[in-house]
């Protein structure tokens, strides 16, 4: 029985190695191997849209590999872009997407572990024995369905493992970076890595730091968000990848916290729980902010545990994980958005505690800030992956659903040139100001730019006379 012969794109028949259908999805890809045939060439689908289609899912996008020269492809399609075409790669831009098409090539002398020295034009088994995992070695003819398998891929599907092809250690010095792309594939995948490939990684373990922060960067964010994120970060820590890239999060295991809150275990247990909760999967990727607040949310706690005859305490570890996240995100090249995004969301986590009591201005502000719906997110699973407790959560969904917009974001009642106009020198008092005229707004306490005036004179305007903020 195929992997995924009953769903929706047909699937592998282990007999003939036939895919049955390509999704629409796949047409103008398609367009494009005939297109190349038709003048003469070999082209085929290859690598990842081949095991998806396989495994009965929808490809995100399609690869192509053919054996003409980065000159003939582009000599075919008016609207082409060289991305690599030393490494003969091109990409084709048809209906406004892009398809990456690729000559079949060989690659020798990878001394810096990343980049080969000597890229050769060769045949299509070639091409494909110069990859990474067997289940990404498969090539596809789109028009007759039939499945090329030089590697042993098809059964590699069906056995659910990921395994290089041809020696381990000969794949993984091309590229330290395929050591984790062998656990993000497991983890998404639902596969086991097999035995030869785990040692071999475990071996070559500290070359990762070869590796640019950019490209480690995007596969763990994959890894998060494509499924199976707790199973891809214990395989992590089972190959000791996760020491070296994430020592901070590895330091998270072991640490115990108090049962009355936390019923499910120390830091890292606690930290997985929320992983495993995370959307992933077939058509769904969890938020990438949200996965890295996840990880990092309670990051603080190794280093700021301590314990008294009244229990086990974490003081000052939300200020603390903001430091640490910070510092992770840095090394790791985040972009300044996502780094703000993922540090409010350990900044915050620990607020919700307390949503039943705040004011009202704090409460709104809290519930108005931007990406409120990530820090809600983050929240539940925090309750999800210890207590179990939603009430905060339900507290809030039901005051956001009662508030109006202009509620939360109220018109202010007064601006700075109201403030100059009152005879106020600019400077960093205005600020403070204005965040309690709108706390005072945000409360119900003032209505009217008029009573605005009024709050501001009878708070600053006697106490500020001759100190110069008066012009």
């Amino acid at each position: 029985m195929g992997v995924a012969g009953k769903r929706r794109w047909g699937g592998l028949n282990t007999l003939t190695n036939t895919l049955e259908k390509i999704p629409v999805s796949g047409e103008v890809a398609v367009g494009i191997i005939h297109q190349l045939r038709q003048a003469g060439h070999e082209a085929y689908f290859v690598g990842g849209c081949v095991r998806d289609l396989l495994r009965g899912i929808e490809p995100g996008d399609y690869d192509i590999v053919t054996s003409a020269r980065p000159d003939e492809v582009q000599a075919l399609f008016p609207h082409t872009v060289p991305v690599g075409a030393s490494f003969g790669v091109v990409l084709v831009i048809e209906e406004g997407q892009s398809y990456e098409v690729a000559t079949f090539r060989t690659e020798d002398g990878h001394e810096d572990g990343r980049r080969p020295s000597q890229v050769k034009f060769a045949t299509a088994r070639e091409d494909v024995c110069r990859r990474d995992f067997t289940v990404n070695g498969l090539l596809l003819d789109p028009e007759t369905g039939r499945i090329i398998d030089y590697v042993g891929g098809c059964q590699d599907i069906e056995r659910r493992l990921i395994r290089t092809i041809g020696e381990p250690e000969a794949r993984l010095t091309e590229d330290y970076l395929r050591m984790l792309r062998a656990v993000r594939f497991a983890a998404n995948l639902s596969f086991e890595i097999d035995q030869q490939t785990f040692d071999a990684v475990k071996r070559h373990v500290p070359a990762i730091r070869r590796i640019s922060a950019e490209r480690i960067r995007e596969e763990l964010t994959r890894l998060l968000t494509g499924g199976g994120a707790r199973r891809g970060m214990e395989l992590l820590a089972a190959t000791c990848l996760l020491a070296v890239l994430l020592p901070e999060v590895e330091a998270m295991r072991g640490v115990a916290q108090p049962p009355t809150f936390h019923p499910e275990g120390d830091v890292w247990e606690h930290t997985m729980r929320m992983l495993e909760l995370l959307p992933g999967g077939v058509g769904r990727k969890a938020d990438a902010c949200l996965a890295w607040g996840v990880v990092m949310h309670d990051i603080g706690k190794p280093c700021t545990r301590s314990e008294d005859e009244s229990g086990v305490h974490f003081y000052g570890h939300v200020r603390k994980g903001e430091e640490i996240a910070g510092a992770i995100l840095r090394r790791l090249k985040f972009s300044r958005a996502e780094m703000e995004t993922i540090t409010d969301l350990v900044h915050c986590h620990m607020l919700f505690i307390h949503v039943k009591e705040m004011r009202s201005n704090k409460l709104k502000r809290l519930l108005r800030k931007p990406r409120f719906d990530l820090h809600l997110e983050l929240h539940r699973l925090d309750c999800l992956g210890s207590h179990g407790f939603l009430n905060n959560y339900e507290f809030c969904k039901t005051k956001l659903a009662e508030l109006a917009t202009e509620e939360l974001h109220p018109p202010p009642l007064i601006t700075g040139h109201d403030l100059i106009a009152m005879g106020f020198r600019p400077g960093p008092i205005f600020s403070e100001i204005l965040k309690v005229v709108e706390d005072a707004q945000l409360d119900g306490e003032i209505l009217t730019g008029d009573e605005a005036r009024r709050l501001v004179m009878a708070r600053w305007g006697r106490g500020v006379l001759g100190s110069g903020l008066f012009f």
